[in-house]
């Protein structure tokens, strides 16, 4: 099987260490467009949709793989292989992918040399039992996937500005509205199941490499007190408060994304 096909996948050239930019769910390479180009000519990008997503083949989606997170790592461990990528390797990766992109480095330790994680959540369900805020109550989102079933096009149009924080005719709910709705019912529907029930609560302590948390401050989908957790049981991280309203700064606000990027990468 041709991967890089199948993963829509898209290379910038440069000479510095090799960025790997993994989207969220709804969404494809292009919500990076505005962080790339603050790269260019200083290192390799590598850009790619999961299988369900953007532009990625269709033909290979099978539900019975996406329906964990583990099918989208795979993914994600496809297009680094097809490519042979080694040396500094940094993961990026916003909101899902965050958790994939641990996934991914538990299955390979020597995949990432960091990785960047954008809104990391790894469980949207809160745990009243252990005190954890996932940001949901499981009826809740299971209320959210139900609407997906009765009206998609409703459904998208009500979670865009709740991810975007901003009313409907805000840049990023529009551009956010418009990736869900172009996107597989039934392959949207399989990656909302594998994203939002999914608890990888228990693999944040196997992570090795050293990783960037980037935190919005107002975050539906990420509450702060998730940062915190993730700084507490990563084996090496460093936590980073973006002031920031929303889940996608690197469409809000890319130069603060880009300015975290940046910095951590020169003193990691």
């Amino acid at each position: 099987m041709d991967i890089l096909k199948r993963n829509n996948v898209h290379v910038l050239e440069g000479p510095g260490a090799t960025f790997v930019y993994a989207h969220g769910f709804g969404c494809s390479q292009h919500m990076w467009d505005r962080v790339t180009p603050a790269f260019a000519g200083e290192h390799r990008q590598v850009l790619f949709d999961y299988v369900g997503s953007g532009q990625s083949d269709m033909a290979a989606f099978d539900p019975e793989r996406y329906s964990s997170l583990d099918g989208y790592a795979q993914d994600l461990i496809d297009v680094c292989e097809a490519l042979d990528l080694s040396g500094e390797v940094v993961f990026v990766g916003h909101s899902v992918s965050c958790s994939i992109g641990m996934l991914a480095a538990i299955a390979k330790p020597a995949l990432f040399s960091t990785l960047v994680l954008l809104g990391p959540n790894p469980c949207f369900v809160n745990d009243a039992s252990v005190g954890y805020v996932g940001g949901f109550a499981r009826e809740d989102l299971q209320g959210l996937l139900d609407l997906m079933d009765q009206n998609y096009i409703g459904w998208a149009n009500y979670l865009a500005p709740v991810v975007a924080s901003q009313d409907a005719s805000g840049a990023v709910t529009r551009e956010l509205s418009a990736s869900f709705c172009s996107t597989d019912p039934v392959a949207a529907k399989a990656f909302a199941q594998a994203t939002f029930f999914s608890d990888n609560r228990a693999d944040v302590e196997k992570v090795s490499p050293a990783c960037l948390v980037l935190q919005h401050r107002q975050d539906t989908l990420a509450p702060l007190a998730v940062g915190e957790y993730l700084q507490a049981h990563l084996q090496k991280s460093t936590l980073k408060v973006l002031d920031v309203s929303g889940h996608c700064a690197h469409m809000s606000d890319p130069a603060l994304v880009i300015g975290a990027i940046r910095n951590f990468i020169q003193t990691a």
